[in-house]
């Protein structure tokens, strides 16, 4: 039995953090069964995997105040492509930041809006305080709860594509 129901998980990591919050994520939506997950790196993705899901969660660092350049560029080669094709579906946000995460917030929404997706939750943005060179380039360990909320988001979208309430 194939599943008509496929979350998108869209994450770009470079020390590792987003990619827990990914995981989580995607733990969290595989917990609702008759969803199809699937987990891609944003180097990997492309605007057939957008056009074949009916959600979407996009994980990025932030970066100098702006969503990770990896992300940037799945996004603009994916664009055109997907633009006036995906409008209505929904899509939520998970930020690993340094210090903020609300710049990045809004330029990914900004995007998301450009292509008239719904926004169904708040971005979620998990401060590391990394503020160093030192700490900021670290292999990232974000914490069991912090990890916990990324589950839940994954788990409520997951269930929402189920009922049709987005």
């Amino acid at each position: 039995m194939t599943c008509s129901h496929h979350l998108l998980i869209v994450y770009h990591t470079l020390t590792g953090g987003s990619l827990q919050m990914a995981q989580a994520a995607a733990e969290g939506a595989q917990m609702e069964s008759g969803v199809n997950v699937q987990l891609l790196h944003a180097s990997q993705a492309s605007a057939s995997h957008l056009l074949g899901a009916q959600g979407y969660l996009f994980a990025t660092p932030e970066n100098l105040a702006a969503i990770s350049g990896v992300m940037k560029d799945f996004f603009d080669r994916s664009y055109y492509g997907a633009l006036d094709r995906i409008q209505g579906r929904p899509y939520a946000s998970l930020i690993c930041a340094g210090s903020d995460g609300h710049n990045a917030a809004r330029q990914m929404e900004r995007i998301c809006t450009g292509w008239r997706l719904k926004p169904v939750a708040e971005p979620l943005i998990v401060c590391t305080h990394a503020q160093t060179p030192e700490a900021i380039l670290a292999p990232k360990h974000i914490p069991e709860a912090e990890l916990q909320r990324c589950r839940e988001l994954g788990q409520s979208m997951a269930a929402g594509l189920l009922m049709g309430i987005f």
